[in-house]
């Protein structure tokens, strides 16, 4: 069985599990994979409508931890003389009158170089220039952003790097978009330690939803009731949007109406997750809404329940995406319901709900989603169970294991609803 942490206090707004100390750590590997090429990664623009909370792009929040800084990038000079100007900040010109409509910024000077732990700090004007140089002396340019397939945007790196290569005889440009992907697929302690800790919040959340789910209420009370948790617990936002699909809405992989009643005899489907220090959890929870599951839904559940485990199981360093698939998926092919399992078992957790992917084996630290399922739109029944998981060499360690799963702990928790 997955070794299971205890469950500790949520983290206050002010409290950081992630340093400027570990996003420095951060770019000297990052310089170090690039070798002699020359980097660039970006934030990505705002919205000017600012219809919405702007991101940043994860490459650039993972090297630096900056998220309130639209348009900025992080030029990355391996070959740099100066060890000051290895990592380049840059960060758009002030703007006195633009500010006073969206907020003040800082003025690039010593605070904000420690409140960054970044020595060279400039402005994005600066851009051509250092590019320049860069190129010259290292006649060595690469792609660190994610490649676009053909019909979609280039990325705006590969544009700019691409139009300096051009003006520089012997200038190679290279692919390394898989060194940000490779890092971030093997978690430190401390971002370990973020999951957990955003994995925890959401616990409070299944907490409330299974204080709440009956019949008559709708599935957007059972949504409302789990964020609401999530933000009296400490989490500003989810990490996704919530799925919550009762009865035939619970064979839809992606519902997101939310807003059908729930009906006695129903199963829901409960796909959810807080964010917290700009990381994911993502869990999934099948409850019946009546409080206790029918002879037919117990057969199921524990079909995809002991798919679950045996995925979990298969949760190590060394292993792949594709043998932890096969061991869930072989229970429920056993079982007669292969047909009926439909998508992936596992994807990488993070920054974001869905980390980057990198080819190859999961690494020590890496954490990953395993959520089986079974899908009968002809019986208006789905069944999915997802938690979270830490890949080590000795085994897994369940993040999530701690909210009610089995159906004895499902039956006892909502037998003392009000």
């Amino acid at each position: 069985m997955a070794r299971r942490t205890a469950r500790k206090s949520p983290p206050t707004a002010s409290e950081v599990l992630v340093g400027p100390q570990e996003f420095a750590e951060r770019r000297s590997a990052a310089l170090r994979s690039l070798k002699d090429h020359v980097g660039l990664v970006l934030a990505g623009d705002a919205d000017p409508s600012l219809h919405g909370a702007w991101q940043p792009h994860q490459h650039f929040a993972y090297l630096t931890g900056i998220t309130d800084e639209p348009g900025a990038m992080l030029l990355l000079d391996p070959t740099n003389p100066s060890d000051a100007r290895k990592a380049i900040l840059l960060l758009r010109p002030l703007n006195p009158e633009l500010e006073r409509w969206d907020g003040f910024r800082a003025a690039i000077a010593s605070p904000l170089q420690e409140r960054y732990g970044i020595k060279t700090i400039l402005r994005t004007n600066m851009l051509s220039r250092l590019l320049l140089e860069a190129a010259r002396r290292s006649r060595k340019l690469a792609c660190m952003m994610p490649l676009s397939p053909y019909n979609a945007p280039r990325s705006q790196d590969l544009d700019i790097m691409r139009q300096q290569s051009d003006r520089i005889p012997g200038c190679v440009l290279s692919d390394r978009s898989s060194i940000l992907v490779d890092m971030r697929s093997a978690k430190s302690k401390s971002e370990i330690e973020c999951i957990r800790r955003a994995g925890q919040v959401t616990a409070h959340g299944f907490d409330a939803a299974l204080r709440t789910i009956r019949p008559g209420i709708t599935e957007f009370d059972v949504q409302e009731s789990m964020e609401h948790a999530y933000r009296t617990n400490g989490a500003r936002a989810t990490a996704y949007r919530t799925i919550a699909g009762s009865g035939f809405n619970g064979t839809v992989l992606h519902y997101h109406a939310n807003d059908q009643p729930l009906n006695a005899g129903d199963l829901i489907v409960l796909d959810s997750g807080a964010a917290l220090h700009g990381y994911a959890s993502d869990v999934t929870r099948t409850y019946p809404v009546s409080g206790t599951f029918t002879p037919r839904q117990r057969e199921l559940y524990s079909v995809v329940l002991k798919a679950l485990e045996a995925g979990i199981r298969a949760c190590r360093a060394g292993t792949t995406i594709a043998k932890i698939d096969a061991a869930a998926r072989k229970v429920i092919v056993d079982a007669g319901y292969g047909d009926a399992f439909i998508h992936g078992t596992s994807h990488h957790l993070g920054l974001e709900v869905h980390d980057p992917m990198p080819d190859g084996v999961l690494r020590e630290g890496s954490v990953i989603t395993v959520e089986p399922g079974i899908y009968l739109p002809s019986e208006s029944v789905g069944i999915r169970i997802e938690d979270d998981v830490v890949c080590t060499k000795n085994g897994p360690i369940n993040l999530t294991g701690s909210i009610p799963k089995t159906i004895a702990e499902i039956e006892s928790r909502m037998s003392t609803r009000r």
